[in-house]
């Protein structure tokens, strides 16, 4: 295993929500990185090849001379590793799987969901997909009167493991109420989230990595006109 003050490089692109998980992590347990941005649209770069043979895919955590994939298993090294730092995973057997469930909800689930209330063709699906996320935010809401136990987080008084897994979704669910006129989160129904998502977005170890609404939005444009624009597979 790579020391704890082995170089630490993340591979990634300042627009991937799960790139923004490594990204979190190290910022909360306070570990000095370099950020190496890809460019997938010009092409990927023989690192991030060589170091996700596999998936070929961001985020990869360099460690010294290992490399770790997929941003949830990367989140679970990063608390292991620095252990001394604050902790992410909840300590306790049932609470550390129960956040582990709704994290992968959010990825299986939740995520493609909201995804495809841009890509929606028509309005029936589009309907179709807004529905779907908002009952997932209705459940979460329910669900974070259960983990925070009263503090600002899921994970209590401090952002944990269920907070980063939901919380690099806030910018890309901010882009989606723009660009569709509705409110997911708010007042009405997910209150405490609302409030949630404000406290996290304003913390130390996330503010100078969630991206800038307008940025992303444009952002997503961009990959909307490149998706319709691309010849079809016959």
């Amino acid at each position: 295993m790579a020391s704890n003050d082995a170089e630490v490089k993340v591979l990634g692109t300042w627009s991937s929500p799960f790139v923004m998980r490594a990204r979190i992590a190290l910022n909360i347990k306070s570990v000095n990185h370099e950020f190496l941005q890809e460019r997938l649209w010009e092409g990927k770069s023989q690192l991030l090849l060589n170091s996700n043979p596999v998936h070929k895919k961001v985020p990869v955590l360099i460690h010294g001379h290992h490399t770790i994939c997929e941003s949830l298993i990367i989140v679970q090294y990063i608390d292991e590793v620095w252990s001394s730092a604050p902790s992410i995973l909840p300590s306790e057997p049932h609470e550390r799987a129960t956040a582990r469930f709704w994290a992968a909800y959010l990825d299986d689930k939740w995520f493609p969901s909201m995804r495809a209330i841009g890509m929606a063709e028509g309005e029936d699906a589009r309907r179709a997909a807004i529905g779907q996320v908002e009952e997932g935010l209705v459940l979460l809401e329910e669900e974070f009167g259960e983990c925070s136990k009263g503090g600002p987080f899921f994970g209590g008084d401090r952002i944990g493991y269920l907070d980063i897994a939901f919380g690099c979704f806030l910018g890309w669910l901010r882009v989606t109420e723009k660009m569709s006129g509705i409110r997911l989160l708010n007042e009405t129904n997910t209150p405490r989230l609302l409030k949630w998502a404000h406290g996290f977005c304003s913390d130390d170890a996330v503010k100078d990595v969630m991206p800038e609404t307008e940025k992303l939005a444009e952002f997503a444009k961009m990959i909307k006109g490149r998706v319709k624009g691309a010849t079809p597979r016959t």
